[in-house]
């Protein structure tokens, strides 16, 4: 209890200080909120150890988040990002974790349920978080033109192999304000290889998914090799879930896919034109 009063503290202490300062916080001040946001007690031993593939602080400051931001992460289950960026905009911002149901799957309906569970836990960090559905038909998931950014990790794979992208990412489009950010990570696919329409194996050639998301009206703002990993050769028996954290193959070559780590990713921030 100590733990978790003392973490909501830092998060407040960071707010005000942020609203001491400037009505937009500099990346100093977010930088700095972040760290002690990663450092707390909401976040397990087995999610803090794949920071060093994910690189959350370094990834959200690239895409240029700060508190007072109205945050759409779209499929955020089972929370990796929740952790982090929830408590980040608790006080000035809000975050709204976009879902999409499916009662016909028991995986999604546990993860679902997990995730809410997850929520309730700790009302400390979020109470404020509001659920949503997202949908997979291009309708829209909030009121057009109200958040200020949206964040998907790890999700095109998804989309494209129930042929889904496009409406996924217009969706997104209609919901960021004239100027939003849109920030995507995704597994890297290897760009000497054709695009398997479906991506089955889990990887996305970078150029491909950036003339998809660009079709729905987005503009590349730039590029980031933070989550990159070039001992990843994006070949395997198993796709991209032979690599940690899957690890599809069980103990066959374990030691050898634990020191490639986890996929080469590519990172990605887009901008919605002003009017």
């Amino acid at each position: 209890m100590f733990a978790s009063r003392k973490l909501a503290a830092v998060v407040l202490a960071g707010a005000a200080f942020v609203a001491a300062c400037t009505t937009d916080s500099s990346r100093q001040v977010t930088a700095q909120t972040l760290t002690s946001i990663l450092a707390g007690d909401q976040r397990s031993e087995e999610n803090r150890a794949r920071d060093r593939y994910r690189h959350p602080k370094e990834t959200l400051l690239f895409f240029g988040i700060r508190p007072q931001m109205k945050v759409l992460e779209v499929w955020p289950e089972p929370g990796w990002y929740t952790e982090v960026i929830a408590p980040l905009v608790r006080d000035s911002g809000m975050y709204y974790a976009a879902v999409t149901p499916d009662p016909g799957s028991k995986h999604i309906t546990q993860g679902l349920e997990a995730f809410r569970a997850k929520l309730a836990s700790r009302p400390d960090l979020y109470e404020h978080v509001q659920v949503v559905n997202f949908p997979l038909d291009g309708s829209d998931v909030v009121a057009p033109e109200s958040i200020d950014m949206v964040v998907t990790f790890r999700n095109i794979h998804n989309w494209m192999a129930e042929t889904q992208a496009a409406q996924a990412f217009a969706t997104m489009y209609r919901a960021l304000k004239p100027g939003g950010v849109l920030g995507v990570v995704e597994h890297r696919g290897n760009p000497a290889a054709p695009q398997d329409s479906q991506a089955k194996s889990g990887y996305v050639n970078e150029d491909y998914a950036i003339r998809l998301i660009e079709a729905q009206g987005f503009r590349l703002g730039a590029k980031s090799q933070v989550n990159s990993n070039p001992r990843d050769t994006k070949d395997y028996e198993q796709g991209v879930w032979t690599l940690p954290p899957s690890y599809r193959l069980g103990a066959k070559d374990h030691d050898k896919y634990a020191a490639i780590g986890e996929s080469d990713r590519f990172t990605l921030r887009f901008v919605k034109p002003k009017k």
